[in-house]
């Protein structure tokens, strides 16, 4: 369950982290649209649907690409942002996946 939340702090956070003046507008808008998918489909993920889970480990692993994209990048900060949480959603996302797998074969 904390791994569901952990998902949807992060989608809030990359909401609010657009919002600090840190990068171009591109970025600005990546990370409120993925921010706000990452915040409305983890939260779902307490029903344990599995094409939730994967969801969240896609946009995590956009994140960590888009950091990468010169046009979508405002500045180190945004990177490092990117990254930090792209990672943490990536690996939340597969860790929720596991739990699933595990309970299925309990």
């Amino acid at each position: 369950m904390w791994k569901s939340w952990t998902n949807a702090l992060l989608g809030l956070w990359l909401i609010s982290a657009a919002f600090l003046g840190l990068a171009s507008a591109i970025n600005i808008w990546n990370d409120i649209t993925v921010g706000v998918v990452i915040a409305i489909t983890s939260s779902k993920i307490i029903k344990d649907r599995e094409w939730q889970g994967w969801l969240a480990v896609v946009f995590g692993a956009w994140i960590i690409i888009a950091a990468f994209i010169p046009s979508l990048t405002g500045g180190i900060g945004y990177i490092y942002n990117d990254l930090i949480s792209g990672l943490i959603i990536t690996i939340t996302g597969f860790a929720s996946m596991i739990r699933r797998d595990e309970e299925r074969l309990a």
